[in-house]
């Protein structure tokens, strides 16, 4: 186990060796030529040969914020055991071993922090369930301590920012334990075209806790890797368009991407305040839920938020019912892209909705939403965030001393100057389009009324009252691809674009595994402030199913032998081919650029 450094100097840390950060600058990435050793149940996939794990360590993977805190509350367990257990998980599985890459920096405070919120405890005084619970955040969230704020680019390497963004500072007064800052597509995946998912500059690339060798998805790549790994008990991530939803699908965790405005992003470096939301990644729906009450409320740094006044709630665990799907109308959405990109999803899917119905479900199917040809042949989302862009980030900017960078044109220089660390693999397309300014402002107002027209009112909504349903259900995404330098990432399809325009939220839950080895997961899709009703029928689903796996850390994708043809799905050959002609209506404009945001 690491020493507890908490008295330690950041300027003397870095002098007396090299830092993870500087290593990864060297180009000296682990994980190659890793040993394998045993089976994964029958099934011929070999997987890594782990550094050993104490008994503590293994014991808590898994383990819920309920159970953790119900152990603490006993006695036996307290907060400084929990942040040794999951420093002790991030030094084996992160920094060596199968080396996930899924955390950018640790919190050198983080023992001392436990240990006062232990003393609490033993004076009686508990804040909350989150009192001494481990926890992570993106690395584009600021906080007000030792670890830097970065978005992953090495231009903002250099002072930590002055004070916590209000989730942060939220999630502490909570009782959290913040324990590190987590690795992400550089500048939330908003930077150049042909991006690669969980890839930045400064802390190079997170895996796939599934198979190593698979994309993490992005741009919240480490927040749901950690996660998912079992490095804290759940992650904070951030969302502009899938970047939430599309790491907990393919790293296999719950989430709650929350409607904009319904969460603080004052002191988060930004894409757009149109979009942009901030919310949790956990193992389960009932610790993304706990997380996501600590999180809310109207804040006066951040004006969206006085919208929500009225409509949060501080406790999202008291809508947990295992029951909900029972007599529940629920809408199935198809046309527009929601199915029909991978027929192994699209059968998981269909087993969903079995699922559904035999819990007692009413399913309305298809209640697609009326508008979606028309949304995804605009170019409303991207005249709007090039827009918001550098108006936001320069605001953002503004607020940091002691970086390189005080506004996007300096961030533009800075990546042209140290273009070999930063732009290697893909270059600044989406920045350099946001400094031009391409977009008149009456094509942004324009923008703003037409999307969230098409995407809300006569979108999702639509489709709530049409079918007179309590939410709109689809699969997530597809299955994690192989990280790939030369193309740039492989979106076939997502679940997130109009709730996305309109700023609506959306919980994912894991739905199962393709090929038994890669998960994706299900949308649960509503109205604004739905989130009670979203996370009492996506918790209902979990307890029905209990898809959720823990990772084995497989290297890469087995060549089947003697396994057969491939079978497809259970759809017929019709339905396939009526879904992949309804795929081939999809816009391959710019809109196909904006994914995972």
């Amino acid at each position: 186990m690491p020493e507890d450094r908490d008295e330690t100097k950041r300027g003397e840390e870095k002098s007396m060796s090299p830092s993870r950060r500087d290593f990864l600058r060297l180009g000296a990435v682990a994980g190659a030529g890793v040993p394998l050793a045993g089976l994964i149940g029958e099934s011929a996939v070999k997987a890594l040969d782990l550094p050993q794990l104490t008994d503590k360590a293994v014991r808590i993977e898994e383990a819920t914020i309920a159970g953790l805190q119900a152990a603490m509350t006993r006695g036996g367990l307290s907060s400084q055991d929990l942040v040794n257990m999951y420093l002790e998980r991030i030094s084996s599985i992160d920094e060596s071993g199968p080396t996930l890459n899924s955390i950018l920096e640790v919190n050198p405070d983080a023992r001392r922090i436990a240990r006062q919120l232990d003393q609490e405890r033993k004076q009686g005084h508990v804040r909350g369930p989150l009192h001494g619970i481990p926890i992570t955040l993106k690395g584009n969230v600021d906080t007000g301590d030792r670890m830097e704020t970065t978005a992953g680019s090495l231009a903002l390497v250099g002072a930590p920012a002055h004070q916590d963004a209000t989730v942060a500072a939220r999630l502490r007064a909570a009782g959290a334990v913040i324990l590190a800052k987590t690795n992400l597509s550089e500048w939330a995946n908003f930077r150049g075209f042909g991006s690669v998912s969980g890839w930045s500059g400064e802390g190079g690339q997170t895996r796939n806790p599934y198979l190593l060798d698979r994309d993490p998805s992005g741009s919240s790549s480490g927040s749901a890797a950690s996660t998912s790994a079992n490095l804290a008990a759940v992650g904070i991530g951030t969302e502009t368009d899938g970047s939430i939803i599309s790491p907990a699908n393919v790293n296999g965790v719950a989430a709650i991407k929350p409607t904009v405005g319904l969460t603080s992003r004052a002191g988060v470096i930004p894409i757009s305040h149109t979009q942009d939301t901030v919310g949790p990644h956990g193992r389960t729906v009932a610790d993304a839920a706990t997380t996501l009450g600590a999180m809310v409320g109207v804040d006066p740094r951040d004006p969206q938020t006085a919208a929500s006044a009225g409509k949060f709630f501080t406790d999202y665990t008291q809508f947990l019912d295992a029951n909900a799907l029972h007599g529940a109308r629920i809408g199935v959405l198809r046309a527009g892209g929601f199915t029909g990109y991978d027929t192994r999803v699209d059968a998981l899917f269909e087993q969903a909705l079995k699922d559904m119905e035999h819990a007692g479900a009413t399913l309305v199917d298809p209640a697609d939403i009326p508008t979606m040809d028309a949304l995804n042949s605009d170019q409303a989302e991207i005249i709007v965030l090039i827009y918001d862009f550098k108006r936001d980030l320069n605001a953002y900017l503004a607020t940091r001393t002691g970086v390189p960078v005080h506004n996007m044109a300096d961030v533009i220089q800075f990546d042209k100057d140290h273009a070999a660390q930063e732009m290697w693999y893909f270059g600044q397309e989406f920045f350099e389009l946001a400094q031009q300014e391409i977009f008149s402002q009456q094509d942004y107002t324009d923008a703003i009324e037409r999307g969230h027209r098409l995407a809300g009112p006569e979108g999702i909504d639509a489709a709530l009252k049409n079918n007179n349903v309590l939410a709109l259900v689809a699969p997530s995404g597809n299955p994690a691809w192989p990280i790939d330098y030369v193309n740039g990432d492989h979106f076939t399809g997502s679940s997130t674009y109009p709730s996305a325009v309109t700023g609506y939220p959306i919980v994912n839950v894991p739905m199962g595994f393709v090929f038994d080895l890669l998960p994706v997961g299900i949308s649960f899709l509503g109205t604004a402030y739905s989130e009670p009703t979203l996370i009492k029928l996506a918790y209902a689903y979990e307890q029905a199913t209990h898809h959720r796996r823990t990772p084995k850390f497989i290297p890469t994708f087995p060549l089947p032998v003697g396994q057969g043809p491939f079978k497809g799905s259970e759809l017929s050959a019709a339905d396939r081919l009526e879904r992949s002609m309804d795929r081939l209506k999809i816009s391959s404009g710019l809109r196909s650029l904006i994914r995972n945001i």
